[in-house]
């Protein structure tokens, strides 16, 4: 066995035991955790997820415009920020406008990740493989 095969092996071993250590944290938070919290900081939270998700659109973008291997992995990255945004949008809105106002959003995030799945799976500009 390569020596990167031994690598890639032990990195999904310890992204495998990473999923079955993280199944009693989550109970531990979801006994300990309150229901309620101030947060300081709230809006650069989330004007912070709008930068990185503006950011990968704009390097997957230039990247994939230009052909580059690597705009699959801005992405993959651009996707999972998308998905996280939107899921914040979700659980943090009350019932109401905002709440309304958050699934419109989240429909717009899940659409924009989507495209970037899409684009981290694709191949190439014009079905051509995509370059090293």
């Amino acid at each position: 066995m390569t020596r990167t095969r031994r690598l890639k092996r032990w990195a999904l071993i310890l992204l495998g035991s990473s999923a079955v250590l993280l199944v009693p944290w989550m109970v531990v938070l979801a006994l300990t955790l309150p229901t309620r919290t101030e947060v300081h900081n709230w809006s650069l939270a989330w004007i912070g997820l709008d930068v990185l998700m503006a950011l990968g659109c704009a390097a997957t973008a230039v990247l994939g415009l230009r052909g580059d291997a690597r705009a699959r992995l801005t992405a993959s990255a651009t996707a999972s920020v998308a998905v996280l945004d939107a899921w914040f949008d979700l659980t943090t809105s009350p019932v109401g406008t905002e709440l309304a106002v958050a699934v419109g959003s989240a429909v717009a995030e899940a659409g924009l990740a989507a495209a970037c799945v899409f684009l981290a799976l694709s191949k190439g500009r014009h079905g051509e493989p995509a370059s090293r």
